[in-house]
């Protein structure tokens, strides 16, 4: 199995706890640039669509004229996805890996949202979205650089332990974690036109009333990915464990603001 394949993999057998991440994103909120994009009628294709959260927020956006796929490698998730958009008109949830979509020439937009950070071949996903994009379509990526986030005060010294070997994990599996500003060089060698990048950085302050939820992901990523990476030998179960109680409770008492840089990045497909 190769590097591409394991990383798939992964993302296929995701925890249990994930989909409270992925539940609690919107089209308004999580994928901004994408909502300012979104015309009535339009066709769209959403990969590693998860719960199908932004996904139902996209079908709003097109209206009932429009089309909406969301595709995601992990069963689990598009049941969910399904369940959630049962009797809504104009979109359908598919299993489908990225690097394998059965779409050609086909959509006015194609998106991956926080997405290629989990794959080891960003490149070759790029191409994939391409393939699906209609000639002249848009491919839009969003996705972080893990290198440059910003938390007011500094979270405690567990939780920034584990961090530091999560990034670790995730380069050792091939992850980029600096994704974001390699996205422009990526969408350009994949031969699409008119690259252009958005700042989309997820600012959290005290006071919001989601503050509690996003500051909260490292939190859910060690009750999650720490599983994997105590299974993988990356850190302990105490660390794991003491690093997600120690955050918990920095959020409910400490925590100011949070920072995560975010870029949508986006060009289209030669005509």
């Amino acid at each position: 199995m190769g590097e591409k394949d394991d990383v798939t993999r992964r993302r296929a057998h995701m925890p249990e706890g994930t989909s409270v991440i992925l539940d609690a994103r919107s089209l308004a909120t999580a994928h901004r640039r994408l909502a300012e994009i979104l015309r009535p009628g339009m066709s769209v294709l959403d990969v590693g669509c998860g719960t199908g959260a932004i996904t139902r927020g996209i079908a709003d956006a097109v209206a009932s004229g429009g089309r909406v796929v969301g595709v995601d490698v992990n069963q689990v998730l598009i049941e969910r996805a399904r369940q959630a958009a049962r009797q809504r008109p104009g979109i359908s949830f598919e299993v489908a890996d990225l690097f394998d979509l059965p779409y050609r020439d086909e959509f006015d937009v194609v998106t991956a949202a926080r997405v290629l950070q989990w794959l080891a071949d960003p490149l070759g996903a790029v191409r994939a979205l391409g393939r699906a994009a209609r000639p002249g379509g848009l491919v839009l990526v969003l996705d972080y650089d893990h290198e440059r986030g910003i938390w007011d005060p500094a979270p405690p010294e567990s939780m920034r332990a584990f961090y530091a070997a999560f990034l670790r994990w995730r380069a050792e599996a091939g992850m980029d974690n600096a994704l974001a500003g390699h996205l422009p060089a990526l969408l350009t060698a994949a031969g699409l036109e008119g690259v252009a990048s958005t700042v989309q950085d997820e600012v959290s302050r005290r006071g919001d009333p989601d503050f509690a939820v996003r500051v909260g992901i490292w939190a859910e990523t060690a009750a999650t990915r720490g599983h994997q990476m105590v299974a993988d030998g990356a850190v302990s179960e105490a660390e794991r464990a003491r690093a997600e109680a120690e955050y918990r409770e920095w959020v409910g008492r400490e925590a100011s603001s949070q920072t995560l840089y975010l870029r949508a990045v986006e060009g289209r497909r030669a005509t």
